[in-house]
């Protein structure tokens, strides 16, 4: 059923074209070297029709983020070496996306299930502060600032100047003399990254090893 309703609009993922002059074998190719106008071009190519279609399936709430994180993994992706047909690309895209929509759905489903049915683990939480809930917010800050501080400078910055300051792209590009596409990108970037981060050493320091 799910997949059903995720291939109606597959469509609206426009397969485009690559940018002139280039092949999608050749992109793959110079985004696997690290070519960061290759970044920019392929994110110019299909940004469009994944936000028309993320929006169509999910709604326009938090719609910058979830365009971001699919092209944060499809390029990961790539540069891992996991697109086996590089000439075949957009269906690669369609197969990362379809799947984000797919989890997210089901991530809203389980949540409202549990609301409306206390005995699958929704409880009336008491909000006033214990000494063992202030503890774990006091390591999840130490944590969070010491991996912000590991991140680049760039990538840093932009996280302050967004989450913290809230600061607006506009005034972050024109302050740190970035183009819209290069704001975006770096704060996916380092946003994935913080998080991956974060999990990482949260886990070892409660004597977990994190899942590779």
């Amino acid at each position: 059923m799910m997949n059903a309703l995720l291939s109606d609009s597959d469509s609206s993922i426009q397969a485009g074209a690559p940018p002139a002059g280039q092949s999608w074998s050749r992109l793959v190719k110079r985004i696997q070297l690290g070519d960061p106008s290759a970044m920019e071009e392929m994110y110019g190519v299909f940004t469009t029709g994944i936000r028309f279609y993320l929006c169509r399936q999910l709604g326009p709430q938090d719609l910058d983020d979830r365009v971001h994180e699919a092209f944060v993994t499809i390029t990961q992706s790539i540069r891992r070496g996991e697109v086996r047909e590089p000439e075949r690309l957009m269906g690669y895209v369609r197969t990362v996306v379809r799947r984000q929509v797919a989890a997210q759905i089901e991530a809203v489903v389980e949540q409202r299930r549990r609301q409306i049915d206390p005995s699958l683990g929704a409880v009336v939480r008491d909000h006033q502060p214990n000494p063992e809930r202030q503890a774990i917010e006091r390591e999840h800050t130490a944590v969070a600032y010491r991996v912000l501080q590991s991140l680049p400078r760039r990538d840093r910055e932009v996280l302050v100047r967004f989450y913290l300051k809230e600061q607006s792209p506009a005034e972050i590009c024109r302050e740190m003399d970035l183009s819209a596409t290069q704001f975006r990108l770096t704060k996916s970037r380092a946003k994935v990254r913080f998080g991956e981060l974060g999990r990482a050493r949260l886990a070892r320091h409660r004597g977990f090893r994190p899942v590779e």
